[in-house]
């Protein structure tokens, strides 16, 4: 059970976009959030994870830290920015995807969302299931023993 001010983003979800670009969250991840808290979706590997505003505030306390004389670091920030996107629920807790993001990822109509505890993710079916099968082979006590647990 989530604690108070902690949304833990956990199971398996398969939602449709509809016509506009929208994608409805589950419930169990929006219940804490305000309709106007600040996302971030990220393209990664083939899917778009989905930072929520917890993690939205460390990636902005680091990128404030920067020095505007770190050209590397500008570089790496415009480039990592230009292909992210700001998320925020509607009232019917949906998000509006950019169609530009989508179709990189492969993503259609429809979207498999996949918690990760802090954050979770958004992928095309025929990628989730690449991706299932991968963890599927490999050693689940592996990720136990990395978590001591």
């Amino acid at each position: 059970m989530a604690q108070p001010g902690k949304v833990f983003y956990t199971g398996l979800f398969r939602h449709t976009i509809d016509d506009k670009g929208r994608l409805t969250i589950p419930s169990a991840w929006r219940h804490a959030h305000e309709e106007a808290d600040a996302f971030l979706a990220v393209p990664v590997n083939g899917y778009i994870a989905v930072l929520p505003p917890a993690e939205v505030e460390k990636v902005y306390t680091q990128i404030a830290a920067m020095k505007l004389k770190d050209a590397n670091a500008q570089a790496a920030a415009a480039k990592f920015f230009s292909e992210t996107q700001s998320l925020s629920f509607d009232k019917a807790g949906r998000v509006i995807l950019e169609g530009a993001l989508l179709k990189r990822m492969g993503i259609e109509r429809d979207a498999v969302l996949v918690g990760s505890l802090t954050k979770f993710n958004i992928y095309s079916p025929a990628r989730w299931e690449q991706e299932h099968a991968v963890a599927s082979a490999q050693d689940s006590g592996g990720l136990l023993h990395n978590l001591d647990i």
